[in-house]
């Protein structure tokens, strides 16, 4: 956690646009809303005006960034500092959700498949929900991982730390995901995967990051 708070405020500074992918997931929806890891709120902004929305993360820097970021936009948002992995709401509140590059932080696998169980038990009967993560494959990690299977070191394979450097360097985990394992550890949580994708957000050649919508 200390680290995203360390990188909140210039972490704000270089997110400042939703992504469309989110952009059009939450279109036309109401109801209750939760974005899960929610940053500096960036995407919980756009959500509508008949939507409850709701923000948590880990990191209080960012919910204070991401509290100030919803009243500069006239936004009504529920924060609340917390884990993914141990959701501080009932059952099936929810009616639909997102977890955009916040379950790619989250250190071990047991701990990644708590919080889509998690993400699971909070939603509505129905209820859907986006999740994106890094991939393994893209560009700037093709060459490491291939390495690494090549010399067979696969132990927690997928596990990197990813510098920060605006300001002083910071170190982040990361577990890059393969789209396989994602939609098995998604399963594993019991949820039912709806569309699955890639996308190019800085790579030229090799996807680098993945969607998918879940389902209840």
């Amino acid at each position: 956690m200390h680290e995203w708070n360390a990188i909140a405020k210039s972490f704000d500074e270089t997110r400042k646009k939703p992504w469309e992918e989110c952009l059009s997931f939450v279109k036309g929806r109401e109801g209750r809303a939760i974005d899960i890891a929610c940053g500096n709120g960036r995407h919980l902004i756009s959500m509508g005006e008949d939507v409850e929305v709701f923000g948590l993360d880990l990191s209080p820097e960012m919910v204070k960034i991401a509290r100030k970021n919803a009243e500069k936009a006239g936004k009504k948002v529920s924060f609340v500092v917390g884990n993914a992995s141990a959701l501080p709401f009932k059952s099936g509140v929810f009616d639909f959700a997102i977890f955009i590059a916040g379950l790619h932080n989250i250190s071990g696998r047991e701990k990644r498949i708590m919080a889509l169980k998690e993400l699971r038990r909070v939603l509505k009967e129905d209820g859907e929900a986006m999740i994106s993560v890094w991939s393994r494959w893209q560009d700037r990690w093709r060459m490491h991982f291939l390495k690494k299977l090549l010399a067979l070191k696969i132990k927690n394979f997928g596990d990197v730390y990813v510098p920060w450097r605006r300001g002083a360097e910071v170190m982040r985990f990361y577990h890059l995901y393969s789209m396989h394992e994602l939609k098995e550890d998604a399963k594993k949580a019991g949820l039912k995967i709806k569309k699955a994708w890639s996308v190019k957000k800085a790579s030229k050649k090799h996807a680098d990051n993945h969607f998918i919508i879940v389902k209840k």
